[in-house]
């Protein structure tokens, strides 16, 4: 059986580009580039909370990665170093490569290099350490938005929470549409370049991880503000397309939670420079909502003009 010195020189010691000394010593070595501050971030994926004990090994090693991509590209920020802490509960070493591979796509995908961590025998988790830089004074925050700012919606979500209801059996999706909801679920993509992009522009800003309404919630309490979402604006037909019935589809887009899209507010007269960044990324952005100045209040306003209050929860490991 391979020893776990083994397993992280086979599996995990990569080259790395940004680091003077990674995988293999007590300690790596970086050096920020000039006039940059640090962004870190710290994400962990247990098995049987966050994921099946059964998933496939490659996607979740991108999982692994992502989520973590995710956050500092919520911050404005360019992802650079990572470290690994991850428990096995045995050294299979076809599980253990097809992880690493999964990890690494992401690593490439994103520029960021694998530069230490640790391994042990235990329940399956994986734990990682995610190092950004950004210009000094520039990263987007949850707490700079202003009442009057719009709010905007990056790309789809509420797929990966339809992935969710149709693994647990709660929702029979067309094929077509399962799959696709499945791939948001498994293999989320981090908007590195919309975060990097919208420095300068969003006032505030976060991914959406734990349900929108949720996250939202975070960006009101930090920001000393309220919000109107309008529902009419939310990004619905997507999901109506997979086979979902309505109220599932509501439930997931307003509450579900892995999609990794980011949230963020930015004032009216950024809304053409916003419009002109989705458009140059590819990537839809919907416009749903606006930050009011009655602190901490969530009113989503139906397509009847109608406003009712909305609690701001989502996904809560001990709730």
């Amino acid at each position: 059986m391979p020893s776990e010195f083994d397993l992280i020189r086979r599996h995990f010691d990569r080259a790395a580009a940004h680091c003077d000394l990674a995988v293999g010593d007590d300690a790596a070595l970086m050096r920020p580039r000039p006039g940059m501050q640090l962004a870190v971030s710290t994400d962990m994926l247990v098995a049987g909370t966050h994921f099946f004990a059964d998933a496939d090994p490659a996607l979740l090693g991108w999982k692994t990665l992502a989520v973590n991509v995710s956050d500092i590209a919520a911050m404005g920020a360019e992802p650079r170093w990572a470290l690994l802490a991850i428990a096995l509960p045995a050294a299979d070493e076809g599980w253990i490569a097809a992880f690493a591979g999964g990890l690494f796509d992401c690593a490439r995908a994103h520029g960021v290099d694998l530069v230490g961590g640790d391994t042990t025998c235990g329940p399956l988790n994986m734990t990682v350490t995610l190092i950004g830089e950004v210009p000094t004074g520039e990263a987007v925050t949850r707490g700079g938005g202003r009442a009057g700012d719009e709010l905007w919606v990056s790309g789809q979500p509420g797929l990966a929470a339809l992935g969710l209801a149709a693994l647990r059996g709660d929702a029979a999706l067309a094929a077509d549409g399962l799959q696709r909801c499945l791939d948001a679920l498994h293999k989320p993509r981090p908007r590195t370049a919309l975060g990097l992009a919208l420095r300068g522009v969003a006032s505030a800003m976060l991914d959406v991880s734990d349900g929108l309404l949720g996250d939202l919630g975070h960006i009101l309490e930090r920001s000393g503000t309220g919000a109107v979402v309008d529902t009419a604006a939310l990004p619905f037909a997507a999901l109506l397309a997979t086979g979902a019935d309505a109220a599932l589809a509501r439930r997931c887009l307003l509450s579900g939670g892995d999609d990794y899209e980011l949230l963020f507010a930015a004032p009216p007269a950024r809304r053409e420079a916003v419009q002109a960044i989705g458009a140059r990324l590819g990537l839809p952005l919907h416009r749903i909502g606006t930050l009011t100045d009655q602190s901490g209040a969530l009113l989503l306003r139906e397509a009847d003009g109608t406003l009712q209050a909305s609690p701001a929860t989502g996904y809560d490991h001990f709730g």
